[in-house]
């Protein structure tokens, strides 16, 4: 079950290329408490690696890394007009959506295509045109990793933030998600087409009433037109948050590039964080082995697929001291850094 010295290449969407200390895959809970016993056994760091999609590595890892690869998606009895669905850690996130879809439950439709599992979804509380995961979110059933008790989160313990929570806050790396469950609707559902290209990819098929199906085609599709396929070209998705900004800051910004883009909430303004990225002249540019994608300044890629996590970090690095230079606003970092 645990091999040693085994390259992670295959294991992140970047494509670096590491080696773990030791390795094992899980497929079980039995499983996970026997590897967890090793690595207290050898006192080992743990590092957990789902689909490997939103995380950089920048060394080998001396320690054990554990591939959750748990299965299965089960549902609840529904009520009036909503059903709950549970799916294990290890389900490829689209594949879970599409099976939500397939059986017309509705709520997760504009999160299609975002790449992953469904045990990661939480802990970054992943989100995409007008919809985050908190927003079907019912609860977790997580592992204690220091106790080896299991127990439930609901949605107010998970504290869930613009691509946070509680998972990478002060229960970082003290849990491992292991199911997750959602409320989703069976009938009378939210179509949400305001945000982003949806509404003219809509229009431009000639679909007036779009149902759910119709809503998850037209954000793959633009997904597709923008963003590179992670196994044609290592990236991990927005590298970047998109900073919010004091209201007054964003006032005198304006002044000096009228142009800036920006969506008010409350006393902050949200500013997209490509749209500053292209501005500083990084959309499309290249740097040894690592480059911005070139329709979508805010994708860090692999562009040789040579590239090692400490080059990926340091172009991240360049990238962030240009625009703080620019505009004074600090980029943050949406990848995890190991």
């Amino acid at each position: 079950m645990i091999q040693e010295n085994v390259s992670l290449k295959n294991y992140n969407t970047f494509g670096v290329d590491v080696n773990a200390q030791f390795f094992a895959e899980i497929t079980n809970l039995q499983e996970l408490q026997q590897v967890l016993d090793f690595a207290r056994t050898a006192s080992l760091e743990l590092l957990f690696l789902g689909g490997g999609s939103n995380v950089l590595l920048t060394c080998d890892f001396a320690g054990l890394v554990i591939q959750l690869n748990l299965k299965g998606i089960s549902v609840a009895e529904e009520t009036e007009g909503h059903v709950l669905v549970t799916a294990q850690a290890g389900e490829n996130w689209h594949q879970f959506v599409q099976f939500c879809l397939s059986h017309q439950y509705g709520g997760l439709e504009n999160l299609s295509l975002i790449p992953g599992n469904v045990g990661t979804s939480p802990m970054q509380n992943i989100g995409a045109y007008g919809t985050e995961i908190k927003d079907c979110f019912v609860h977790c059933l997580v592992l204690n990793l220091e106790t080896g008790n299991t127990k439930v989160f609901n949605h107010e313990q998970c504290r869930f933030g613009y691509r946070d929570s509680v998972f990478k806050q002060e229960g970082k790396g003290k849990y491992v998600i292991l199911e997750v469950t959602f409320r989703l609707t069976t009938k009378n559902h939210r179509i949400r087409i305001e945000y982003g290209a949806i509404q003219s990819e809509l229009t431009n098929a000639g679909i007036v009433n779009p149902t759910i199906q119709d809503v998850s085609r037209a954000v793959i599709a633009i997904r597709r037109s923008k963003l590179p396929d992670p196994e044609i070209m290592g990236n991990a998705g927005s590298f970047f948050k998109n900073p919010s900004i004091p209201a007054a800051q964003y006032d005198t910004l304006k002044q000096t590039f009228p142009q800036i883009p920006g969506y008010p909430g409350g006393q902050l303004v949200k500013v997209p964080a490509g749209w500053l990225i292209e501005q500083c002249g990084w959309k499309g540019k290249q740097i040894g082995n690592v480059a911005t994608h070139e329709l979508q300044a805010l994708v860090i890629i692999n562009k040789t697929g040579k590239a090692t996590g400490q080059e990926i970090y340091d172009f991240s690095a360049m990238i962030i001291e240009s625009v703080q230079e620019k505009f004074g606003i600090t980029l943050e970092r949406e990848v995890n850094i190991i």
